[in-house]
């Protein structure tokens, strides 16, 4: 399947901030202010939309304002591309409410990850538009005492940088500590770093083909329906999210049951590899037992799996256009997309 690739941003264009999911942006103010404070500092103006900072429960507002705020923002000719306050776990609602020719026709970057997983996938199959899976504005770009440099690196030649992306190295640190934003004690330090071990190869082996894939509780909500991609020949890229509580991770239960939805699901059957991101809030020992999971989920194929990635769920994070041909080589350790 062919698909369109929206013009590059660059300073001096207007990105439009919306909430498609989660209401946390309304919570939590000085998050989305810090993280449009960078974004204007990079040379972009900002224009928010109506739901941005709006609470209804646990989502930003009705399915209907929220679908009504990502159609206005394709459709307004001053928005130059379009970026996420943050996930959350409601993006699926929005769906019957999408018009995917208008998209299209008004093809411009879009940008998010976790949830937003639901609407990449959607946006991909129906409209044919790549998509970025990566920084939301409250979150990283809000990230103190300022967004990390692998963060921009790679959101600049994913989002603004003519040219391929090419080789994807490893960050040399990584963070999930958090901070309490209700306290505000995101704003008192810098969150402390681990040294990054580098990638792991769970299954050598070498593999070329489109990247397609996101949070993966978000997009098994898609099995079975008109928004579920041909996966045929792709390169899946998975990461978890949080657990019930936002200091914990993703249940393993939780993963194991996820995988074995996409495998009976045939997506096993058609991939040629897999990247899988970085564990959010997982022990060492968690993370052993991830890894055993995901290889008995995948046993009866020998497709090359790449794990721990800076994908998703982890900071600093990358940036991955959706559907860009993609390398992995365990040989050269090589992830690359050109």
């Amino acid at each position: 399947m062919s698909i369109i690739i929206p013009k590059k941003i660059k300073a001096g264009d207007t990105l439009g901030i919306i909430s498609p999911s989660s209401g946390l942006a309304g919570l939590f103010k000085h998050r989305i202010d810090r993280g449009i404070n960078s974004l204007r500092n990079m040379g972009f103006e900002i224009k928010e939309f109506k739901t941005t900072r709006t609470v209804k429960d646990w989502s930003s507002g009705t399915p209907e304002e929220r679908a009504k705020d990502l159609m206005d923002a394709f459709s307004d000719k001053n928005v130059n591309g379009i970026i996420c306050t943050i996930g959350g776990n409601t993006a699926n609602q929005m769906l019957p409410y999408l018009d995917f020719k208008k998209i299209s026709k008004n093809a411009k970057f879009f940008c998010g990850y976790s949830d937003i997983s639901v609407l990449h996938y959607a946006i991909y199959t129906k409209a044919r538009l790549q998509t970025f899976y990566g920084p939301c504005v409250m979150v990283q770009f809000a990230e103190f005492p300022k967004p990390f440099e692998y963060t921009l690196k790679y959101f600049k030649k994913a989002a603004m940088e003519n040219g391929s992306i090419n080789r994807i190295e490893p960050s040399l640190k990584w963070t999930d500590e958090i901070l309490d934003w209700d306290t505000k004690k995101d704003l008192k330090r810098a969150r402390k770093m681990i040294d990054n071990k580098g990638y792991v190869w769970l299954r050598k082996g070498r593999a070329n083909g489109p990247i397609l894939g996101g949070c993966l509780s978000s997009i098994v909500h898609l099995r079975g329906t008109q928004y579920w991609p041909d996966h045929k020949n792709k390169i899946l890229m998975l990461e978890l999210p949080e657990g019930q509580k936002f200091d914990e991770g993703e249940p393993l239960q939780n993963v194991d049951a996820y995988l074995t939805d996409l495998k009976l699901s045939g997506v096993f059957d058609k991939i040629v590899g897999m990247i899988f991101g970085r564990p959010f809030k997982y022990s060492n020992k968690e993370t052993e037992k991830l890894k055993k999971i995901i290889l008995e989920n995948t046993k009866d194929y020998d497709f090359p799996i790449l794990f721990g990635a800076d994908i998703g769920h982890t900071d600093p994070q990358l940036t991955i256009p959706l559907g860009a041909v993609t390398q992995i080589d365990s040989e050269r350790n090589l992830f690359k997309i050109v």
